[in-house]
């Protein structure tokens, strides 16, 4: 056997080896940032794919296939004053009636999201995958608000879930020089009714 033909061998040989390891780290370098941009959204998806990871990193990339691209829509001045109007009617609203409270809000967030260029509310899986994939940080409570609504969350978890979905509400509604540009990475920015979202549940109202 020359020379050449055992070089051959052992260059196949070491490509036999080595391919599978390269494959499992660019794998797993994919999943780490399938984390890291989804968070919960990932280890939700993980769980419903009975710890599957592969699983759920396809139906996240199908998602970002989806609806990665989407452009949205600016939201007027006029329109932003009147869902942060609204928003604080609904948080004064849950004192006396919490679970109408919610079932406004589940129905607010979703008018204004796809006033904003995402899937519209009737078809709520999808509108929550467009929005996982923009505002992934923020979705999971206007998922508990809407889950509440149609199941029998008591008062105090509903209270929570109102709260949490206010943090998409603020990203949805805020005021930005470039409305292209995404401000993902900060929740919970309050505003009051000159432009800005009210503050939480139980919490009064400052000036500052």
């Amino acid at each position: 056997m020359s020379t050449v033909v055992i070089i051959v061998w052992i260059v196949v040989a070491v490509m036999a080896v080595a391919t599978p390891f390269f494959i499992g780290r660019g794998r797993a370098r994919g999943g780490h940032r399938m984390k890291t941009r989804f968070g919960l959204e990932y280890d939700r998806a993980v769980a419903r794919h009975d710890g599957n990871t592969e699983a759920a990193e396809r139906e996240l990339g199908k998602r970002v296939q989806r609806h990665g691209s989407l452009k949205e829509h600016p939201l007027p001045p006029e329109a932003r004053e009147r869902y942060v109007v609204l928003w604080a009617r609904i948080q004064e609203r849950f004192v006396d009636s919490p679970q109408e409270a919610a079932a406004e809000a589940d129905a607010l967030l979703a008018r204004l999201a796809e006033d904003r260029g995402f899937p519209g509310g009737e078809r709520f899986e999808e509108q929550l995958d467009a929005l996982s994939v923009h505002y992934a940080g923020q979705v999971h409570g206007y998922r508990r608000v809407h889950m509440a609504v149609r199941g029998k969350a008591g008062t105090e978890e509903t209270r929570d879930a109102l709260v949490q979905a206010r943090d998409l509400f603020d990203e949805l509604v805020a005021p930005r020089p470039d409305d292209s540009e995404r401000r993902r990475h900060s929740p919970g920015r309050s505003y009051d009714n000159r432009g800005h979202a009210p503050r939480a549940l139980g919490q009064p109202d400052t000036k500052g």
